[in-house]
């Protein structure tokens, strides 16, 4: 990112606590940042200038003496998220101020091409500028990819579900819609979105394990930060070799634990061809065979040795699990701690909690929109006029 100066960081910190935060007064404001009124205000007229927070009075409480304005991001500020799946391509309208402003799912029979997911990209964009996002300013686009991304370019390393090797997806959507693209590893992005808004804020160190069609990835958050790696690839999770204590229990003779831990191995339980997580999740609630419930214990079993050793290694305060790995944990999430616990150091183990990611189906978009609102949350100012 671009280095700044003292006003362009000023400006970055109060559109960064508006958008995370919601609403605030100036008074808020300037508390929150140590600058004096003054300073706020002039801050605060510049990003209404530039379109970018909204002001107006706050509700009447019976307060004596003149009420602080409230200050709001604008919700026409808008970024585009995407993410491609084995069975769809998601996408959403996300406003500065967080809200959703449109969303579609599009099925998809046939796996994605990186060629095709910037096309469709593109044809929603057009087709949500006549509709819901007439009156928007559409940024930038983040995507959400279930593989590994290579931090320095955003080059798609390996996608297996879909397919997909070192594929320049960036690019491709950056020549469809004429947007800055930033692309990244959906766990990843799902792990940032749960810390600043879902099960996870406040706390800062995490360890997310999401749970979708194309397998399970992880992502690690470190003392408030994403902890990427060298190249980009930490938290891969899934490839993770837990130990599979009996062998009753082993499905794979591969032995990661995405082959172990799976989606499809529920919904074949269940005899479903496909579904998203509410529908397997009442799937699962709503059967009285006694396979799919060993299925399911199976899968708690090996799934709580994974997080484990994933406690051991990281020592992280939290864990939250997205996906059908939090449907698996729902269905008796205080065992899932013990297990975890009596598999643990005593020294790691003792604190732990484990969460379901509360973002729900939109926990990818959320950090994809994150990704792709980076910039201009960084330096408000310079990244409209770049």
């Amino acid at each position: 990112m671009r280095q700044t100066g003292v006003r362009e960081a000023n400006l970055s910190h109060v559109l960064r606590l508006v958008h995370l935060d919601g609403p605030l007064s100036r008074a808020v404001i300037t508390a929150r940042t140590g600058l004096n009124r003054s300073t706020v205000g002039d801050l605060v007229t510049e990003l209404t200038g530039a379109g970018l927070v909204l002001e107006g009075e706050p509700a009447a409480h019976g307060r004596v003496g003149r009420p602080s304005p409230v200050v709001a991001a604008d919700a026409r500020p808008v970024v585009i998220a995407a993410n491609p799946e084995v069975d769809a391509l998601t996408l959403a309208a996300v406003g500065l101020d967080r809200g959703i402003r449109a969303r579609v799912r599009i099925a998809r029979d046939e796996l994605l091409t990186p060629e095709e997911t910037a096309r469709l990209i593109a044809v929603q964009i057009d087709a949500w500028r006549d509709g819901p996002l007439a009156d928007a300013r559409v940024l930038s686009v983040g995507v959400a990819v279930p593989g590994p991304v290579r931090a320095a370019d955003g080059l798609v390393r390996v996608a297996p579900h879909l397919g997909w090797a070192d594929a320049a997806l960036g690019p491709l959507i950056a020549d469809a819609t004429e947007l800055p693209v930033v692309v990244g590893n959906d766990a990843n992005m799902g792990a940032v979105a749960e810390h600043l808004f879902g099960a996870a804020r406040g706390v800062d160190d995490v360890v997310y394990l999401n749970g979708g069609a194309s397998g399970i990835g992880g992502a690690i958050i470190a003392g408030g930060h994403a902890l990427t790696g060298a190249g980009g690839y930490a938290g891969e999770f899934g490839q993770s070799r837990p130990a599979v204590a009996s062998d009753a229990d082993r499905r794979s003779a591969v032995g990661t634990l995405e082959d172990e831990v799976s989606r499809r191995r529920l919904l074949d339980a269940v005899g479903l061809r496909s579904a998203d997580e509410a529908e397997l999740a009442a799937a699962l609630e709503a059967s009285a065979d006694a396979a799919v419930a060993d299925e399911v214990t199976r899968q708690r079993r090996i799934l709580a040795t994974a997080l484990a050793n994933a406690v051991n290694g990281l020592n992280p305060s939290v864990l939250v699990l997205g996906g059908f790995l939090a449907t698996l944990a729902a269905h008796d999430l205080r065992g899932l701690l013990v297990d975890v616990r009596a598999q643990s150091m005593p020294t790691s183990g003792d604190g732990i909690d484990i969460r379901l990611a509360t973002l729900a189906d939109d926990r990818l978009l959320i950090g994809a929109a994150e990704a792709a609102l980076a910039e201009l949350l960084h330096d408000p100012i310079a990244a409209l006029a770049h």
